[in-house]
């Protein structure tokens, strides 16, 4: 369905279109071929890890003074969305590392900027992002691991799960309180592989394979006083929840990706099969099947490229990425499981990719916090953004 690829509301330029083809194109030429079996044995994927670099997939946020291709929020909505229309791992790979690269980006002082930007653009050094623990999971404000400063070096101690790509990556934005006692005072900091931290754990998965997710250990860490991103302690919190911005737009634009991948297979599938002497999307409910998700998945293309363009034209957006998140990973389980249906007993076999997709979908409603947290994000906004005449006042 490539009329489907870059949708007539996306605002990009030649060049950014070209960036979304190239993506495609690599994913139907090298992807889609062999991620079913690089799936169901949970193998990471070097080769394909190697060409995204190649490709500038981990650079897609960075500035171009720093080997970047600084697109556009919009551009890298579509470029996740097709990584994880071939295998949504893929997509999961770059996310935080871009998210990381963003934080940097924006926050970052001269010398952060310097240090690490050039290496991430081209994804010599990879970029994890540390925030849920394993007793607070959304609930952020209950975060156990701290941070004191002790002379010119932090000590962190603490413990951090579900962090992707946690043994391959050169750096890990960690958030963690810096002043404990009272507390309060989040701070982002910049954490160096070969620290001291340790990979406890690769945590067992329902989907979401090839790509490890990983319980973190920090005990007695200890990293230099200029590591708080940005310079100055106590803006962890504000920074990180910017950065979740473009995380929740990554996480939406994942889910569309895997919708489309189920959509386009059932759709195939449906004009293959017979039964009762014609193809089966001529039965009504098949049919309702394929309409429904089809009209809701364009649904959600439209409302993610509404969260991008927010950020891009500079404006708050955590009300509208929590808006895309929330619909777009609810529709792509709904696609996931219609296809399962349209494909009756063989979308239950591991011979098809839907089973893969079914799998993967609810990632997406749990990952960078659950829809339940987003629906109170957008509630909170709701009322924030329009305030009730004399309502403070009660």
């Amino acid at each position: 369905m490539a009329q489907e690829r870059i949708p007539l509301s996306a605002r990009l330029d030649d060049d950014e279109r070209a960036v979304v083809e190239v993506v495609a194109d690599f994913v139907d030429r090298q992807v889609r071929p062999g991620a079913r079996d690089l799936e169901h044995a949970n193998a990471y994927p070097e080769d394909l890890i190697e060409q995204m670099k190649r490709l500038g997939v981990f650079g897609l946020l960075a500035p171009e003074e720093y080997g970047g291709v600084d697109v556009s929020t919009a551009c890298f909505s579509l470029v996740t969305a097709e990584l994880a229309r071939g295998w949504m791992s893929l997509a999961g790979a770059m996310g935080s590392h871009s998210v990381v690269t963003y934080l940097v980006k924006t926050f970052g002082t001269e010398k952060q900027r310097d240090t690490y930007l050039p290496r991430l653009a081209t994804g010599e050094i990879r970029a994890a992002m540390a925030l849920t623990e394993p007793g607070g999971g959304s609930d952020l404000q209950a975060m156990r691991t701290t941070a004191v400063l002790d002379g010119n070096v932090w000590r962190i101690s603490g413990s951090k799960t579900w962090i992707t790509s946690a043994r391959r990556a050169g750096v890990i934005a960690l958030l963690c309180r810096t002043r404990p006692a009272e507390g309060k005072g989040f701070s982002v900091l910049l954490v160096d592989a070969g620290s001291g931290y340790q990979v406890s754990r690769d945590l067992p998965k329902l989907g979401y394979k090839g790509v490890e997710s990983c319980e973190l250990l920090f005990e007695d860490v200890r990293v230099p006083a200029d590591a708080v991103l940005g310079g100055v302690p106590g803006r962890g919190f504000a920074q990180m929840m910017r950065g979740l911005e473009i995380g929740r737009v990554q996480v939406a634009s994942r889910a569309v990706g895997v919708a489309q991948a189920a959509l386009d297979d059932a759709v195939r599938y449906a004009q293959e099969r017979h039964s009762f002497g014609q193809p089966i999307w001529q039965h009504q409910s098949v049919g309702n099947l394929l309409a429904d998700s089809a009209t809701k998945l364009r649904a959600a293309r439209l409302l993610t490229l509404d969260a991008a363009a927010s950020i891009d034209a500079g404006r708050r957006a955590d009300m509208e990425a929590g808006m895309a998140k929330l619909f777009a990973s609810e529709v792509c389980l709904e696609v996931a499981t219609n296809a399962l249906r349209v494909h009756g007993g063989h979308g239950y076999s591991t011979e098809f990719d839907v089973e893969r997709y079914f799998r993967d979908a609810p990632l997406m409603i749990v990952g960078e916090g659950t829809n339940e947290i987003q629906r109170g994000v957008i509630a909170k906004q709701l009322i924030a953004r329009n305030p009730a005449p004399g309502a403070g006042d009660r």
